[in-house]
């Protein structure tokens, strides 16, 4: 029979089981569309029954290709709840009561399949006792693979998947223990802490030439012991937390009614979208911000035996070489400068999966927008504060990174002793009236840019998250005060050494950043109130 010019068969009724029917389907083309000459196109493959069920207009998620293998298979797999909407579309050929008549069928048959599974699995279950890989396999629900299926058909063609910095990258982030990665940070700069005391530079000063004596020790920089001790942990702790609730938790419950392969494939797809930015941000990282910078910062100043640069631990040889010697200072420079940028990379990859979990999610509402259940939007609007309040909890840890590597390179070319004297005698002078802190010597400051580009990005995700996120889920109360918060960080940020008393300002906007660390939701709001809000709207 020929259906909006398809190939259609009607339900034949009869007691096949899903794997049966399927096998005749598949072989008969159901649901292919006509060829040039009039006749059958052929039967079905993997991959264009996989292309058309991607390709019907309500499926914003599509199906992926090794689940659509699975039901080719000669195996106990049978089909999702979700995914037999699809399949009843392509074999009814897009008429709803064809369509209808199948999905009904689909479900009989799968039904069938379970109940024959249940008894192969009541007649080998001594067998399974003897055999833990066979009651491995059983344990799998429909359209899932057991970890051996899954390694044989990773692949449709055969060879094993290529090498993904995106999938990698997201590994350190959604697999293991959310600690893995914030106490790997924390060791690395534990283990430079204890080689700067080992090579005497971890408090250690020198007389500039103006008569001002510095404490430039290792120890003593902020924008390594602050950033790397506590920042740059708290803001993997708080990314990973982030993207494993919505990974394992929200996601599947959302757009695959608890079907969890066919959610984390998904997933796998949104993250691989983004392998360009990856690449591009392990480039600028590693070759640029550590290999370029370390060499034009550090290397050729300590060869030279100076730059135009404000002294530091890391050239400290030059001025006080009883201290450290240069090639010690050239082996310690270069550890501290590949630990930094790896650290940054990471940094950079939280933001990309910040942004990935915001697109996902938004991307997810506009495919349900058709669906008014309560619950449904009640579990969508939840999850969506619940992504705000994390993406917020990561813009302010990331600006603080920004405001303490611009506020070292600030204190580096002032007139202060060290950093804390630096900051209180730029309080008192905005209430004696003194200036005398403000710097006098003209140095370059590499770290001015850099800090500034990571209060950029981190400001654009948080601004992306609110236009996606934000204003579509009405939670405009929590989203203002979050917002003024991150306003008054980045301007506390901007007017670092612009003026006497610029730490008041930096004061108060850190101290409002620590407590919305603590409470993101900043008061009384709860998603309750959301739904409550939507009910009535």
């Amino acid at each position: 029979m020929i259906e909006n010019e398809k190939i259609f068969l009607p339900p034949p009724g009869d007691e096949s089981d899903f794997k049966e029917l399927f096998k005749r389907l598949a072989a008969a083309g159901a649901g292919r569309p006509l060829g040039k000459d009039g006749f059958p196109a052929g039967p079905w493959t993997p991959e264009l029954l996989a292309e058309a069920i991607s390709q019907i207009d309500s499926n914003r998620i599509g199906v992926d290709l090794r689940t659509v293998q699975l039901w080719f298979q000669e195996n106990e797999k049978g089909i999702s709840t979700a995914n037999i909407r699809w399949l009843a579309r392509v074999f009814g050929c897009d008429d709803p009561v064809a369509t209808s008549e199948w999905q009904m069928e689909l479900s009989a048959a799968q039904s069938r399949l379970s109940a024959k599974r249940r008894e192969w699995k009541r007649a080998g279950s001594s067998v399974a006792q003897e055999f833990p890989d066979t009651a491995l396999a059983a344990t799998f629900d429909d359209d899932t693979a057991s970890p051996a299926e899954l390694k044989r058909n990773t692949d449709a063609k055969g060879p094993r998947r290529r090498f993904s910095l995106a999938r990698k990258s997201e590994a350190f982030f959604s697999h293991g223990s959310p600690l893995n990665l914030p106490a790997s940070v924390f060791a690395g700069v534990t283990a430079l802490g204890f080689l700067s005391y080992i090579a005497g530079i971890h408090s250690v000063t020198y007389g500039r030439a103006d008569g001002v004596v510095k404490q430039v020790g290792f120890l003593w920089t902020a924008n390594w012991t602050f950033v790397f001790m506590v920042f740059l942990p708290l803001f993997f702790a708080f990314v990973t937390e982030l993207v494993t609730f919505w990974k394992d938790e929200s996601r599947p419950k959302l757009v695959a009614h608890g079907d969890k392969m066919e959610s984390d494939d998904a997933w796998a797809r949104s993250v691989e979208a983004s392998s360009y930015s990856y690449c591009a941000v392990f480039l600028i990282c590693v070759l640029f911000a550590g290999l370029f910078q370390w060499i034009g910062v550090s290397l050729m100043p300590l060869m030279k035996g100076g730059g135009n640069y404000a002294t530091d631990w890391g050239s400290l040889a030059i001025v006080r070489p009883e201290v450290i010697s240069v090639p010690e200072a050239v082996v310690f420079t270069g550890l501290a400068y590949l630990y930094m940028c790896l650290c940054f990379y990471l940094f950079f990859v939280g933001l990309i999966l910040l942004y990935t979990v915001i697109h996902d999610l938004w991307r997810i509402g506009e495919a349900a927008s058709n669906r008014p259940e309560m619950d449904y939007q009640h579990e969508l609007n939840e999850a969506s504060l619940r992504v705000m309040r994390g993406i917020f909890r990561c813009t302010v840890l990331g600006i603080l990174i920004a405001i303490v590597m611009k506020v070292q390179s600030a204190y580096l070319t002032s007139r202060g002793e060290n950093i804390v004297a630096w900051l209180v005698g730029d309080m008192s002078s905005a209430f004696y009236g003194r200036n005398d802190v403000i710097a006098e010597i003209s140095y370059r400051r590499p770290t001015h840019y850099s800090s500034l580009l990571i209060a950029i990005s981190t400001c654009v995700v948080f601004l992306y998250g609110s236009i996606r996120l934000g204003v579509e889920r009405r939670f405009c109360m929590p989203l203002w005060r979050m917002s003024a918060i991150v306003a008054l960080l980045v301007a506390g940020y901007l007017l670092i050494d612009a003026f006497a008393g610029f730490s008041i300002l930096l004061g108060v906007g850190v101290l409002l950043a620590i407590y919305g660390l603590f409470d993101p939701g900043l008061g009384r709001w709860r998603a309750s109130k959301l739904g409550n809000n939507q009910s009535v709207s």
